[in-house]
């Protein structure tokens, strides 16, 4: 073996080694235990045609209800007032071109979500809905300052009694978990980033869809979208480390039976899975 093929193969080793690495969780996990068993009703278990819009009050009632678990999302006002809604844009659940982070609670409130007479509810609020009837991820939407949204967010969340984890798409407010609440349980969202043609920086998706920042925020879960199952850095992560897994957004029978062998716990929506 000459040489350049001695250096080629050990420069290969370090790149493999590198990798896994990088994608490496947290190994010593968290007890997943009180999630075991359910499935999660993404943003609530919500019916627009009948007036209950996502990540509203009457649609976590509904999940409880109807005995799942709720995946919601957070955010801050303007004022700092940490909101339930999904988008960054008011744009498609309220019909209006403006941002929550430039808004008051109060400007905010003037809204409400559509086809319905639902208002953006507080976290607080949903909180005080739920009152640990059932287990809850809360996926932190950080478009800016996730130092103060975390540093919120877990305020909040420390006088709650219920049982609840937390996943970002940003592995920093994943970060800031890690070295001041390593307790809580926390999830990786991903997805295949370029494929989606997500707005946003290409090489920092790169990482982000193959997990390549996991050294960084060592999350105890990865929650991925379901379609990417067999995406190469799920598969070798899952399967190596061995971390919790989440599939989203699972929106038929069909689609949670391709999950199985995958993730072991199910986000859903626009369907009652089977129990």
């Amino acid at each position: 073996m000459n040489e350049s093929i001695v250096v080629a193969c050990s420069v290969a080793g370090i790149l493999v080694i590198l990798y896994l690495l990088m994608i490496m969780p947290k190994l010593h996990k968290s007890s997943d235990e009180a999630f075991q068993g359910w499935m999660f009703a993404h943003r609530g278990l919500f019916h627009e045609k009948e007036g209950c819009p996502e990540n509203s009050l009457p649609a976590f009632r509904n999940a409880i209800k109807n005995a799942y678990g709720i995946e919601l999302d957070v955010q801050l006002t303007k004022d700092d007032v940490i909101v339930v809604f999904h988008d960054y844009s008011l744009k498609r659940m309220c019909g209006v071109d403006r941002q929550v982070r430039e808004l008051t609670y109060k400007e905010i409130s003037q809204y409400t979500l559509r086809n319905s007479i639902c208002k953006i509810p507080t976290f607080e609020e949903v909180l005080h809905t739920i009152q640990g009837a059932v287990p809850i991820i809360v996926e932190l939407k950080i478009e800016h300052n996730y130092e103060k949204t975390c540093r919120l967010v877990d305020a909040m969340l420390s006088t709650y009694k219920g049982v609840y984890c937390i996943e970002s798409f940003n592995p920093l407010g994943l970060l800031w978990y890690r070295k001041h609440n390593p307790k809580v349980m926390r999830g990786q969202l991903s997805s295949m980033l370029i494929k989606d043609k997500e707005k946003g920086n290409k090489i920092l998706y790169f990482f982000l869809q193959n997990l390549m920042l996991n050294w960084l925020a060592k999350p105890d879960f990865i929650a991925y979208n379901y379609h990417y199952r067999k995406s190469l850095s799920f598969q070798v992560c899952s399967k190596l480390y061995r971390p919790y897994t989440f599939a989203w957004t699972v929106r038929s029978e069909e689609a949670r039976k391709e999950c199985e062998g995958y993730f072991q716990y199910i986000i859903f929506d626009h369907f009652l899975p089977k129990k």
